[in-house]
């Protein structure tokens, strides 16, 4: 068993230890999904909604920051971390919307504040153009799906074709087996290799709250091999930017030069906002909030403030 990971952060003096959240669960369609809390119940709510194969501890050095001004909750979305598996294959955008609905309509947190990454972001999106009235700030890093040149390709395939190489996709996913670890450090080292831009210290800390030990001693992650694959059919894009269209909120899209991701000033799609301001951050690839976080922390503290 490795030592308890470091959890200052990275590039900074070295912090006293972090105080960690408290982990609590609520239900959204019959699965008992779990959030972490920080901060003064009575401060202003801050939702934090991670991205796919990631969990909500990845977001401690963010909210370690934050939660002296917020009440934050960061949700594990369904099939990460904490949150239980569903019955079947097909996680499907509608669902996740659901959860993060129900999340904040059981805990009574609205109007709030929503910081996202990746397919939390894409989710916070779609679901405050249903809720514009029930979301007061939204900061979405690389949010906004597939870039342009993607979704061409994908909605011009016929619908047989689509159903068809889901299909496959399912077949295959259903004959993995979870890959597992002879040690942590084997698990931190896949971690290191994930993302560059990672110090030792955080790719350990989120190893070790991304990973469960199996019954045999190995280790696996806890994410649902289910995710990885691609909805044949879910909201269609132009949908999905008809309901930004409906976002009154204002909106922080941020992006890291050295990600995958399009840049929407360039691409055309922060069009498709009423209040939008996007930002590129340099030295950064998909997760900005990790890879340069001090000057992610600059960007949002200053967005959020009232």
């Amino acid at each position: 068993m490795c030592a308890r990971p470091s959890t200052s952060a990275p590039n900074s003096p070295i912090n006293p230890p972090m105080k960690g959240p408290t982990s609590h669960t609520f239900y959204s369609q019959r699965l008992r999904l779990h959030y972490a809390e920080w901060g003064d119940p009575d401060a202003p709510p801050l939702l934090l909604v991670h991205g796919g194969r990631d969990h909500c501890r990845s977001w401690d050095w963010v909210a370690e920051q934050l939660e002296k001004d917020y009440h934050i909750l960061a949700p594990d979305l369904r099939g990460h971390g904490d949150s239980q598996w569903i019955q079947g294959g097909a996680y499907v955008h509608t669902d996740y919307i659901y959860d993060l609905a129900q999340l904040i309509h059981q805990k009574n947190i609205a109007p709030v504040k929503i910081v996202s990454h990746s397919l939390g972001g894409n989710i916070s999106l779609m679901h405050t153009g249903v809720y514009p009235e029930n979301v007061s700030k939204l900061v979405a890093i690389e949010g906004l799906g597939p870039p342009p040149e993607f979704v061409k390709e994908r909605i011009s395939q016929p619908i047989a074709d689509r159903l068809d190489k889901w299909i496959g996709e399912m077949r295959g996913i259903s004959g993995r087996v979870p890959k597992r670890y002879k040690t942590l450090d084997e698990a931190f080292e896949r971690m290191q290799a994930e993302n560059a831009h990672l110090s030792a210290d955080q790719a350990r800390h989120l190893t070790v709250h991304g990973i469960s030990q199996n019954e045999d001693g190995t280790y696996s992650w806890k994410f649902d091999n289910y995710i990885r694959a691609f909805p044949a059919i879910g909201i269609p894009f132009e949908d999905q930017y008809k309901l930004f269209e409906r976002i009154t909120c204002p909106v922080l899209l941020i992006r890291g030069t050295e990600s995958w991701a399009s840049d929407p000033l360039v691409d055309g799609r922060i069009k498709h906002f009423q209040n939008a301001k996007s930002i590129n951050v340099e030295k950064a690839g998909h997760w900005v909030h990790h890879d340069q976080l001090e000057i992610f922390l600059e960007h949002v503290t200053a967005f959020l403030k009232d």
